[in-house]
């Protein structure tokens, strides 16, 4: 076939890119009719047979045997066909076919069937790959790094697809060079301009989830189910299991004999701390748990408000917070709801002030804020330096100063921890 070698067109394609026979023949089929309706003006009455494994391609024109000719592209005269075949035995009113060279159409059509071929084979693979990662969105997939930019770091899977993990996506502590094996979770894949865009993610939550269910056989059969998952990726975070085999201990079986399974996921998570915890619809409990390892006086749950008060001794309160506070601001993703702390009372300074007695000097947005993270009273805050309530509180320093100073004030002497500003 001049110009269009259909036997290595479709070896180039099916071997690369899976495009199946019946759809390769469809597609050919479907050209040539267009071009065969451009030239002749119908196709109806064209028969095109392929013969893919050869790459042979032969078009039979199909006319009606007439006497006088008045539609030439569905009639032919009997006269005509004597002086093409003069012992025929046609008669008139019989089907007449004839084939039809390639080279007929000529070189610039011959050169448009190519490229309309390459375009609808470039677009059934578009369409395949975008159907195959649609339906791989929350599954692992493992790639090699191939171009590493600012923004974002490209990936190509086993089949060579382009696959992109944005720097977003990416845990903070993430470091990839050219030729690293990288393994993440399909976010989402979406169509921009014609083209497959596959989305990958190493913060999502799912990343988490697989991981436990690649490392963790009960999760993977089905006897220990994830209930919640939480992260500050790359930090920390939390993950509540549940068993329904009463004799399974869903915690131990996550974590492993002596972490053993759980390390693997803490490596591929660039050392992000993880806590699992059993889960439970009791919501004080669940509570108690979150914020484990601190120890909890009382809880007190507004529905309403959406908050949870919880009462602890001074010793538990940065146990609660945790490291810039994340231990304090995964619990609250856990259980849905804000939590404020307060230190127990109980063998306090007579002379402390509580902090509500404030609102009318510092603004209550403040107030709020240092006590979310334990700070009740004027010393519980003097007694902290001003870059930990920073970093406690999220808190800037000049509101740190200024917060100090106006309850310092309130004392006729001066705390010996107040040069801690």
């Amino acid at each position: 076939m001049e110009g269009l070698n259909l036997a290595q067109f479709f070896a180039e394609f099916k071997e690369g890119k899976g495009i199946d026979r019946a759809t390769l023949m469809s597609v050919l089929e479907d050209i040539f009719r267009t071009q065969l309706a451009k030239t002749y003006g119908t196709a109806d009455n064209f028969d095109i047979i392929i013969n893919i494994d050869k790459g042979d391609l032969q078009i039979w024109r199909n006319r009606t045997i007439v006497e006088k000719v008045e539609d030439p592209m569905l009639e032919i005269s009997k006269a005509e066909i004597d002086a093409k075949e003069p012992d025929n035995d046609f008669e008139i009113g019989e089907e007449y076919s004839e084939e039809i060279p390639l080279s007929s159409f000529g070189r610039r059509a011959v050169l448009n069937l190519r490229q309309n071929l390459s375009g609808r084979i470039m677009d059934i693979d578009k369409a395949n790959l975008f159907n195959y990662y649609k339906d791989k969105v929350g599954e692992i997939v493992v790639g090699e790094v191939y171009q590493v930019w600012k923004k974002e770091v490209l990936v190509r899977d086993d089949a060579d697809n382009e696959l992109v993990l944005p720097k977003s996506e990416q845990i903070p502590s993430d470091y990839f060079r050219k030729g690293d094996s990288v393994k993440a979770v399909v976010a989402k894949v979406e169509m921009k301009n014609n083209t497959p865009s596959i989305i990958l993610s190493r913060t999502a939550s799912v990343f988490l989830e697989r991981l436990f269910e690649q490392e963790v056989p009960e999760i993977f059969d089905g006897l220990i189910t994830i209930k919640k998952i939480v992260r500050m990726p790359g930090d920390r975070a939390k993950v509540a299991v549940e068993s329904y085999d009463d004799r399974i201990d869903p915690v131990g079986a996550c974590v492993g004999v002596k972490g053993s399974r759980i390390h693997g996921i803490v490596r591929e998570l660039r050392n992000e701390n993880i806590d699992v915890i059993s889960w439970t619809s009791n919501t004080q409990l669940l509570i108690q748990r979150a914020l484990s390892p601190a120890k909890i006086s009382t809880i007190k749950i507004n529905e309403e408000e959406g908050k949870a008060l919880i009462t602890m001794d001074s010793s538990q309160v940065s146990l609660a917070v945790g490291k810039n506070g994340s231990n304090i601001r995964l619990a609250e993703m856990m259980i849905g709801m804000d939590i404020e702390i307060f230190r127990d009372v109980q063998g306090a300074d007579d002379d402390d002030v509580l902090l509500s007695s404030f609102n009318d000097e510092i603004d209550q947005w403040v107030i709020d804020a240092l006590r979310k993270v334990g700070f009740d009273t004027a010393k519980d805050v003097l007694r902290m330096s001003t870059e930990d309530i920073m970093e406690r509180a999220d808190l800037d320093q000049e509101t740190v100063e200024e917060v100090k100073k106006i309850l310092q004030a309130e004392f006729e002497d001066p705390m010996e921890n107040s040069n801690n500003q």
